[in-house]
């Protein structure tokens, strides 16, 4: 549908452009008249309202008109002289459909799917921007690259490729980011003590981010494995042993460090015992009481998450992390977890993976009141990229299938490296 905008009143152009833009917004109605529009401030110089005329439209041309009036045509419909209308057609069944008496059912659930129109009225889960998290990978250097493990994807160069990625994500309505670094090795400590440099990458970023788009929400990583020189979560002892205690002194100077360059939310992904309660004891003594904790609560030692350990270069030099990510197997541990975390102070809880735990995604939303977070990880991502590229299957549709599945199971908030793609989607953009 098009409109004109006419106006005798000199100098109105901006004031134009506005309300055309705004129309824009409702290019689904179809007013049938020409429509005065008028301001709660009118402008310095504007004596009359604008004319929104119809000029053209996709309008279905009505029935003829016969020129009586409204008392002629109510005294016809009295009279029992009704005016022709379109005739039922019911459709033909195909050649050789048998002949039946209809099944005695009082209840029919097909009637709730017959038309796109009702199954859009009667759908229980919706999707919106707002409700993705976009991961993104950064690096010290200034050129973006590839992620072989994950097409699509690129360990983004702080001051540059970082801020496009933003910028171009925020124009889908997809505004809140999640930050996971790129570490030099010349960095890396078996204490992770680049961790909490108030001056490391992650700081220097979230500085950056708020100033350039301060309405943005960022979450940050907390955990020791981008700068641990053995690639774990925590701090090895000599024996293979993941120290907890130890590793969570160092993440609260981490939390807190986060906290002071300015995110939103921190997110523990270590799966140290007990630092939730202390994180938020070091935040709060640091004046940070409204700096938020997303906890991962039910992170599982997943073979889905290798991708994401080369686009970080943060595998384990040695063993797995069997004693401290929750075994596949389990789903009762899960509300141990919870209820831990809750107690001691968490905002959100997080599920990781997502598609393959959905199980434990409605676990938590049935037994907690806080808002649930789900990971699509890079295993996820990479699995229906291979997929669509092979042609195997429609990635498009399987993407936002998936979502829609992570969203119907309980969550609120999907952390999923598809958030702009799925944004663009939603947005009616390819």
């Amino acid at each position: 549908m098009t409109f004109a905008l006419t106006t005798t009143v000199p100098g109105n152009a901006g004031i134009i452009k506005s309300c055309v833009a705004d129309l824009q917004i409702y290019a689904s109605l179809r007013p049938s008249t020409t429509r005065n529009f008028t301001f709660p401030h009118r402008p310095v110089g504007l004596q009359q309202p604008l004319k929104v005329l119809r000029t053209r439209s996709e309008r279905t041309e009505g029935w003829p008109t016969t020129g009586l009036s409204i008392e002629e045509c109510e005294a016809a419909a009295v009279a029992g002289n009704f005016p022709d209308v379109p005739p039922v057609r019911r459709p033909a069944s195909p050649e050789g459909t048998p002949k039946i008496d209809p099944l005695s059912l009082t209840r029919r659930p097909r009637r709730n799917r017959k038309s796109p129109a009702l199954r859009k009225a009667f759908r229980e889960t919706n999707l919106s921007p707002a409700n993705f998290v976009l991961p993104l990978f950064i690096h010290e250097g200034e050129e973006d690259t590839p992620i072989g493990a994950m097409p699509g994807c690129f360990r983004l160069g702080w001051r540059h490729g970082l801020l496009d990625e933003v910028y171009k994500a925020r124009d889908v309505g997809v505004n809140s980011f999640v930050l996971f670094p790129k570490i030099p090795d010349a960095l890396k400590t078996s204490a992770g003590d680049e961790a909490y440099n108030d001056n490391g990458l992650v700081p220097r970023t979230i500085r950056l981010l708020k100033d350039k788009f301060p309405d943005i929400v960022i979450y940050t990583d907390v955990a020791l494995d981008p700068y641990n020189s053995d690639g774990h979560d925590g701090i090895v002892r000599e024996d293979g042993v993941i120290m907890n205690d130890e590793t969570v002194h160092q993440l609260c100077k981490q939390a807190v460090s986060q906290a002071r360059a300015g995110a939103d939310v921190v997110s523990p992904s270590d799966m140290m015992d007990g630092r939730i309660g202390a994180i938020r004891n070091a935040l709060d003594k640091e004046n940070f009481q409204d700096v938020s904790i997303m906890s991962y609560t039910a992170k599982y030692a997943s073979a889905f998450y290798g991708p994401f350990r080369e686009a970080l270069d943060s595998n384990p030099r040695f063993g797995d992390k069997n004693t401290y990510q929750m075994d596949p197997a389990n789903y009762r541990e899960a509300l141990i977890e919870t209820s831990e975390d809750e107690g001691e102070g968490a905002d959100i809880l997080l599920i990781k993976p997502a598609l393959p735990y959905l199980d434990i995604i409605r676990l938590l939303r049935n037994n907690s009141s806080l808002p649930i977070a789900a990971y699509q990880v890079s295993g996820e991502y990479s699995t229906i990229k291979a997929g669509g590229v092979l042609k195997m299957i429609d990635e498009e549709k399987v993407m936002m299938e998936s979502l829609m599945c992570i969203k119907r199971a309980g969550a609120d908030v999907i952390l999923t490296y598809f958030a702009r793609n799925a944004a663009n989607v939603l947005c009616g953009m390819k």
